[in-house]
C-alpha cells in the first residue's frame, strides 16, 4: 500500500470531534436518568423528525431494517402477498418482504438514477400487490410521480424506503412523506447517523402510527397484554439523544455533501475521465444529498479499479456487486441470470468514491487523481 496518508470512504470522527462535548452531556443525562429504552428522548426526537420529514407522527425502532419491517407488517403483509420493489439495492428491502411470508416482485432500475423504472412496476402489477418499495437510493428520490399514478390507479399504497435519503426532496416535499409510510436509517454513515443502530418510521396516517408503535413492543397494550404479534424493535435512548444533537446539523452537513458533489463533477472533468466515467445524474425536481457519491466505471475495470484505489490508500465500496434476484437465498424465487439487465449491468460498473461532509478539497483531487492514474498506468502498459 502507498505510505502516504488515504482518503477514508467515511470519516465517523469529524462529527463527533465537534460535538464531543454536547454529545457527551447528553448520553451522561440519559444514563443519570435511569431511562434508557424509549422514554422522552425517544419521544422528542420522533417528533422532531416526524416535523422534518414533513409528517404527523414518527415511531423510533431499532434500525432502518426494523423501520421495513415494522411498515409491512402495519399493513398485514403476509403470505399469498406481493410487494414490487427493485433488484438493485440492499437486501434488507427484499429481506423484510420476504420475512413476513409475501412475495418479493423484483423490477429493473431507471439507468439514469438507479431507482425504479414505474414502467417495470406498472407490468408487474397483479392482484396479489399489497404494496410498492420505493428505494431512494444514494441519497435521491425515486420517480414519485410516476409511482404515484402507479398507486392511485391500482390502489397499491407506497412504502418509501428512504434509509440512505433522509434531507432529499421531490418536487420540494421531503423524503418521508411521499408514500403512504416512510422508513429511515440512523445507521452510523448515513446523513444523519447515529454510534450504533437506529431507524424511524414516519407517516401522517395516526392508525398506522399506533399499530407501529404497538408492534416495536411485542405488540403490548397495554402492559403484558398483547393486541399484535409484534417483537422487540425498540429505540434506545442513548442513540436518540446523539441523533438530537447532531440533527440541528443535518442541513449544513447536507450543503457540504453537495458542494463535494459538485467538486467530484469538476475534477472527473478536470482530470479528463468523463469517456471512463459516469457521473451522477441530479434530476431537476429532485433534491440530492449525496449520501453516495457513485460513478459507473467503463470498459469493464471497476473491480481492477477497486483494487488499484485500495493499494494506494483510497477508500471505495461497490454498491452492490450482486443484485438480489440472484441472491443465493432468493434463488428459490426462480430469477435468472439476465432478466433485469440495467441493475446486472450495475452492478459491475458502479463504484462509490469518499464522501462525506468534512471531506477537503485536497482529499477529493487525491482520490480523482489516483483515479486518473490507474487509466494513465494502463495506457502505458497497452503501449508497451
Amino acid at each position: 500500500m502507498n505510505n502516504q496518508a488515504g482518503v477514508p470512504l467515511f470519516d465517523l470522527q469529524g462529527q463527533f470531534s465537534e460535538l464531543q462535548n454536547e454529545i457527551q452531556q447528553a448520553v451522561a443525562r440519559v444514563l443519570a436518568s435511569g431511562q434508557v429504552i424509549l422514554g422522552p428522548e425517544v419521544t422528542a426526537l420522533e417528533a422532531e423528525i416526524a416535523a422534518y420529514c414533513g409528517a404527523s407522527h414518527g415511531i423510533g425502532c431499532g434500525s432502518g431494517t426494523e423501520a421495513l419491517s415494522l411498515a409491512l407488517h402495519c399493513m398485514e403483509i403476509g403470505p399469498g402477498d406481493e410487494v414490487i420493489l427493485p433488484t438493485f439495492t440492499f437486501f434488507a428491502t427484499a429481506g423484510s418482504v420476504a420475512r413476513t411470508g409475501a412475495k418479493p416482485i423484483f423490477v429493473d432500475i431507471d439507468p439514469i438514477t438507479y431507482n425504479l423504472d414505474p414502467h417495470a412496476v406498472q407490468a408487474k402489477i397483479t392482484s396479489r400487490t399489497r404494496a410498492i418499495m420505493a428505494v431512494h437510493l444514494y441519497g435521491q428520490c425515486a420517480d414519485m410521480a410516476s409511482l404515484w399514478r402507479i398507486s392511485e390507479r391500482h390502489g397499491v399504497p407506497i412504502i418509501e424506503d428512504g434509509a440512505q435519503s433522509l434531507g432529499a426532496a421531490y418536487q420540494g416535499k421531503p423524503c418521508g412523506s411521499l408514500g403512504a409510510i416512510g422508513c429511515l436509517s440512523f445507521y452510523p454513515t448515513k446523513n444523519l447517523g447515529s454510534y450504533g443502530d437506529a431507524g424511524m418510521v414516519v407517516t401522517s396516517d395516526p392508525a398506522w402510527a399506533e399499530r407501529i408503535a404497538c408492534l416495536r413492543v411485542h405488540g403490548m397494550q397495554p402492559r403484558y397484554y398483547h393486541k399484535y404479534l409484534g417483537w422487540n424493535a425498540r429505540m434506545d435512548a442513548v442513540q436518540a439523544c446523539m441523533l438530537r444533537i447532531k440533527l440541528p446539523h443535518l442541513e449544513r452537513w447536507i450543503g457540504m455533501r453537495q458542494e463535494a458533489g459538485r467538486r467530484y463533477d469538476s475534477l472527473i472533468e478536470q482530470y479528463r475521465l468523463t469517456q471512463v466515467f459516469s457521473r451522477p445524474t441530479r434530476m431537476p425536481d429532485c433534491r440530492h444529498t449525496f449520501n453516495q457519491y457513485v460513478v459507473r466505471v467503463a470498459d469493464d475495470q471497476r473491480d481492477n479499479m477497486v483494487k488499484y484505489l485500495k493499494h494506494e490508500g483510497i477508500g471505495c465500496e461497490v454498491y452492490y456487486p450482486l443484485p438480489l434476484h440472484l441472491q443465493e437465498c432468493l434463488l428459490h424465487l426462480g430469477h435468472k441470470e439476465g432478466e433485469f439487465p440495467v441493475a446486472e449491468a450495475a452492478c459491475k460498473s458502479v463504484l462509490a468514491l469518499p464522501i462525506f461532509p468534512e471531506i477537503t478539497a485536497a482529499q477529493q483531487e487525491k482520490v480523482v487523481r489516483t483515479c486518473a492514474a490507474f487509466y494513465s498506468r494502463n495506457a502505458a502498459r497497452r503501449a508497451a
